[in-house]
């Protein structure tokens, strides 16, 4: 199971279809569910977002400035590992940032970047790696 927690709508269409596009693509190999939550204090959020998480059983990887990156190949080994132990889910928080209590809930603070982007962009990117994950187990050719 691959599941995305993410706070805020897409209003940007060219990365809104992004989003789609690849979201598509990943229904191939078994999807991934989007749950997008309403903008509110970083606190508020947090609570929704650990809500959205309550039933979950794999590993949470909360994208986090201070967290941890990983290369294409690394992530692709990690997601098929969570596999093992219920999928991986992703949590991507506002412009406001995250909650102590959500970044504690994390099994894995994630940075994709040193550098900051706008929660559609880190969507727009996330998505993209989660799929080029996927290819590069698949062995698909995707990912060079």
């Amino acid at each position: 199971m691959l599941k995305l927690i993410t706070v805020g709508k897409m209003k940007n269409r060219a990365l809104a279809e992004i989003c789609a596009d690849f979201t598509d693509r990943l229904k191939r190999f078994g999807g991934l569910e989007i749950v997008e939550l309403k903008d509110s204090t970083p606190e508020k959020e947090g609570e929704r977002i650990i809500e959205s998480l309550k039933n979950f059983k794999g590993r949470v990887y909360v994208m986090s400035e201070e967290g941890r990156t990983f290369s294409s190949k690394e992530f692709s080994q990690r997601l098929e590992q969570d596999e093992l132990i219920g999928g991986s889910s992703f949590v991507i928080g506002s412009a406001y940032g995250l909650s102590e209590a959500t970044k504690k809930r994390a099994d894995i603070l994630m940075s994709m970047s040193p550098m900051t982007f706008t929660h559609e962009f880190a969507r727009a990117i996330l998505i993209e790696q989660i799929y080029r994950a996927k290819t590069i187990t698949a062995k698909t050719g995707y990912h060079h």
